[in-house]
């Protein structure tokens, strides 16, 4: 696929006014299907899995965005200053702005997180645009991160820093300088929580779940599986998988998993 230059969306108000780097191919037809990428933490549009996915949607003329959060790749912002507000924002921005007909999202780590709590408010506010949220494709799901797997997971002395300095400098396989997670980053995430209520997607939710997963465990993952009510979901658990799944193996999973969902899905028998 030829490199492409990303386009800018312009989000939020006053000094939180950021621009949001993004690329955007279109489904090869009026209201085709799109697939929209949420991006993990600390990753961004032109990681792995996310070309490859690229690629693959280019083939099958179905449409494809993906985009930066702030504080992540080409967007604006640090990520030490980004909460998981700024980044809902985004993807709702995109969501509703870029996209065009059924989009299925797909979700990375983080990127999970945000793709069910945008459903979630969506489905709360009884927006309309909810409706051209076809389904979700969740790859190892981070929700609720910020209390479950970071806050309640520290020791005590990051949550001294955090509470008393307003930051902690997270050790991290993926980066040798760490994550910075500060106050306000766990203070915002605990506003922005699935928490442990049943939750009715009302479309197919597909889950992708490494078994030798050490960031998002598998039993954080069967938990969600248990709160998704509907008979929506569908879990397939890679034995041999770790966090990332970016193998030429978990990739075509990925792959497998969007099509079944397309074809099982309105999708498909609306072009019929």
């Amino acid at each position: 696929m030829e490199p492409q230059l990303p386009q800018w969306l312009e989000v939020g108000d006053g000094s939180r006014r950021r621009r949001i780097a993004y690329l955007h191919a279109p489904a090869s037809r009026p209201g085709g299907a799109e697939l929209l990428w949420l991006t993990g933490l600390k990753s961004d549009m032109v990681s792995t899995k996310a070309v490859a996915l690229a690629e693959w949607a280019a083939s099958r003329g179905l449409g494809m965005t993906r985009f930066d959060y702030s504080g992540h790749g080409r967007s604006d912002g640090k990520f030490e200053d980004a909460v998981i507000s700024d980044w809902l924002e985004e993807a709702r921005s995109v969501f509703s702005q870029v996209t065009h007909g059924p989009v299925i999202f797909v979700g990375s780590s983080t990127g999970g997180h945000v793709a069910l709590l945008l459903l979630a408010r969506m489905l709360e506010a009884r927006d309309p645009v909810v409706e051209r949220i076809a389904g979700l494709v969740l790859i190892a799901p981070a929700w609720d991160l910020t209390e479950e797997l970071m806050w309640k997971a520290f020791p005590q002395e990051a949550r001294d820093g955090i509470m008393n300095k307003g930051r902690w400098v997270r050790p991290s396989a993926y980066d040798p300088a760490g994550y910075v997670i500060t106050r306000a980053f766990i203070e915002d995430g605990r506003e922005n929580l699935i928490g442990g209520a049943p939750f009715n997607p009302g479309r197919p939710v597909s889950i992708i779940q490494g078994l030798l997963d050490t960031d998002v465990p598998p039993h954080h993952t069967r938990r969600l599986v248990a709160l998704l009510e509907g008979g929506w979901v569908s879990l397939n658990e890679v034995p041999d998988g770790g966090h990332r799944l970016s193998r030429p193996e978990d990739i075509d999973l990925l792959f497998a998993v969007i099509t079944a969902q397309l074809e099982h899905s309105a999708i498909e028998k609306s072009r019929a």
